[in-house]
């Protein structure tokens, strides 16, 4: 009952908002955050070396928390909560992300209120061998009202850590999948899943392991039905960043 009067509320809100792409707000509002000099990522048994170029993940959404934030876990005396937060599309069909938030940005989260996130885009591992098994969740590192205007905005900077697949639609639309790696402090990385399209996506295709790719995008939702060894199907969601624009490096800074 309460998705479906937020959904509703959601409409309404953003029924005279202009198109998306002009309501994100521009770089300005994104932090570069600089490389942290070269490492190693392993990935798959492949190696990749020369992540020496900056590095960017920022995320800047808007849209309404579905539910309350629940508590997710602790870690070093800092309590962690979840909670779906809804940002509209173009088409209609919104894009429910989960955000991860640490317990002193939680005075920000109204149900009834549109609100803002800027943050990144985190992977982890799941190893309990239930659902998927790269986790992506939108870590929020500022949280404040929004303005009413739905928005849905990633840059990305990193290096491809797998080779990209490229394949067609039955309609004949070009796909490429990407697996990029993002590094993080203490040696960490982030592995996203990226897919473009059309024609982003045969320039995609020609891109090697290791090579430095920069993006604009948003992060997407979506459905799809997985059959488990027992022949049972499964609803699951998956998580993923939709590039809209390939950028040279310097164009990400």
């Amino acid at each position: 009952m309460e998705r479906r009067w937020a959904a509703g509320f959601m409409a309404l809100l953003y029924t005279h908002s202009a198109p998306e792409a002009r309501t994100c707000s521009a770089a300005g509002d994104f932090q570069v955050y600089p490389g942290r000099g070269s490492h190693k990522v392993y990935h798959h048994d492949r190696e990749v070396d020369n992540m020496t170029t900056q590095t960017r993940n920022e995320v800047l959404l808007e849209g309404i928390a579905l539910e309350a934030p629940a508590l997710s876990h602790e870690n070093h005396g800092t309590r962690f909560y979840r909670f779906p937060l809804q940002v509209p599309r173009l088409s209609g069909t919104p894009d429910t992300l989960p955000v991860l938030v640490p317990e002193a940005l939680l005075t920000a989260v109204r149900l009834e209120d549109p609100l803002r996130v800027r943050g990144q885009l985190r992977s982890f591992n799941n190893r309990s061998g239930v659902g998927n098994r790269l986790v992506l969740t939108v870590y929020a590192q500022a949280m404040e009202p929004g303005s009413g205007e739905p928005c849905n905005r990633i840059l990305l900077s990193g290096a491809l850590c797998k080779p990209p697949i490229f394949r067609r639609t039955p309609l004949g639309r070009s796909i490429c999948d990407l697996m990029l790696a993002v590094s993080r402090r203490y040696g960490r990385a982030d592995y996203l899943p990226v897919i473009a399209w059309g024609q982003l996506a045969v320039q995609a295709a020609r891109l090697q392991v290791g090579d430095t790719l920069s993006l604009e995008g948003r992060v997407q939702s979506r459905t799809y039905r997985k059959v488990l060894e027992d022949g049972t199907a499964q609803e699951r969601v998956a998580y993923e960043v939709s590039a809209m624009h390939l950028l040279e490096p310097e164009a990400a800074e």
